[in-house]
């Protein structure tokens, strides 16, 4: 909670969902199998969240797109690393490329462009001077 109050103060809406899963089956008990999620119990933190809204969706696809764009973030790899600054610095070329040199398939733009903060699509040659 101190982690939300410090990035966007007192006054916000926020609640967790935590999804229940059962008991495995004998035939779900193979290795890697995920369990079946059987209800979810939406719990409020502060404010007074709209439950409509209260969603895992939108962190599990970031969640997605991070493991799917850096293969360290996924399991049995050899792109591992040992020193968390390599580390730090992969997330953030990876989420300055994600906003400001992807193009979005829908909106034909970049995020950063649709959220004004950039007018072009950036050159990794841009993203490279970032550094210097």
């Amino acid at each position: 909670m101190e982690a939300v109050e410090d990035a966007f103060g007192a006054d916000i809406d926020y609640a967790q969902l935590q999804k229940l899963y059962g008991a495995p089956s004998d035939a779900e008990m193979r290795r890697y199998s995920p369990t079946q999620c059987i209800g979810a119990d939406m719990k409020v933190v502060s404010g007074d969240p709209d439950p409509k809204h209260v969603s895992t969706s939108y962190v599990e696809r970031h969640n997605l797109t991070m493991r799917m764009g850096m293969r360290r973030f996924t399991r049995l790899t050899n792109g591992f690393l040992k020193k968390i600054e390599n580390h730090i610095a992969m997330v953030a070329i990876h989420a300055v490329y994600y906003k400001f040199a992807r193009i979005h398939k829908s909106l034909r733009i970049t995020r950063a462009m649709a959220a004004d903060l950039s007018d072009h699509v950036w050159s990794l040659a841009e993203i490279v001077l970032l550094v210097k």
